[in-house]
């Protein structure tokens, strides 16, 4: 070949070279992400202490704060609050959400059926009175809590329209079968996580309709609810503790999030 070829072929390889290292042709960078929490107390982390706001009972250590630590989004707004039904979420949480928003998690429908009174049902009176209002509680999920969660849904995109949502599901609160000293009978935490199934059954079904994720709690927590020797849920105030954030919700969220 002449030496004239040998120096064209050399200055065509360095120039491809250049352009290869050239900061213009590199990959992209990631998007950034602007996220915002939303949701109740399973989101806000009531129970799990370290309180950022105790108004709200939001916890450092509730997952959406330990994402927001793991992976240093450009925004991070923390609106969940513990006690938040639909209509709180609709009247305040959701004016968090705009056209730069890219991330939202959303936990919520477990007080609008009527969780805290069903419990308390469950806990202090009767197995016939814990299955009642369990049934009451059943009712309103099939009945009512689709369509509320329909018209949520639908504002969440609206507000939202270029963000991935995770919608996170609630876990078993108890351990069936076997005993549990100072805990429900088998009976009553049978129908207390039959419950749960009829709750994230259709929580799942809308968010799904939605064309939203859904990061289901009750494997997350599988081993680890109440009556187990290693409860990541605390049996006074029937919420995740810190550690079920960490080592249960966290990596449900994580594993439902695109790119983590």
């Amino acid at each position: 070949m002449p030496l004239s070829r040998y120096a064209g072929a050399a200055l065509l390889a360095l120039a491809v070279a250049t352009v290869a290292m050239s900061p213009a042709a590199a990959a992209p960078e990631a998007a950034e992400v602007n996220y915002v929490a939303l949701g109740d107390s399973y989101a806000s982390g009531t129970g799990a202490g370290n309180y950022s706001d105790a108004a709200c009972t939001r916890s450092r250590n509730a997952y959406p704060a330990l994402w927001a630590d793991a992976h240093d989004p450009a925004s991070f707004t923390f609106a969940a609050c513990g006690g938040a039904k639909i209509p709180d979420v609709l009247s305040g949480q959701v004016d968090d959400l705009d056209e730069d928003t890219t991330l939202v998690s959303l936990s919520i429908g477990g007080n609008d059926s009527g969780f805290a009174s069903t419990m308390l049902s469950c806990q202090y009176s009767t197995r016939s009175a814990c299955e009642r209002a369990l049934e009451t509680a059943g009712e309103y999920v099939v009945n009512e809590l689709p369509g509320e969660l329909d018209s949520l849904y639908a504002t969440v995109r609206a507000r939202a329209p270029h963000a991935e949502v995770v919608v996170i599901g609630y876990p078993y609160l108890y351990k069936e079968g076997g005993l549990c000293l100072g805990g429900l009978s088998s009976a009553k935490r049978t129908a207390v996580n039959q419950g749960s199934d009829l709750l994230n059954e259709t929580i799942a079904g809308r968010a799904a309709a939605a064309g939203f994720a859904f990061a289901d709690g009750r494997p997350a927590f599988s081993g680890h609810e109440i009556c187990t020797s290693d409860a990541w849920i605390s049996s006074s105030n029937i919420h995740p503790t810190a550690e079920g954030h960490k080592s249960a919700y966290l990596p449900a969220f994580s594993a439902a999030v695109s790119g983590t």
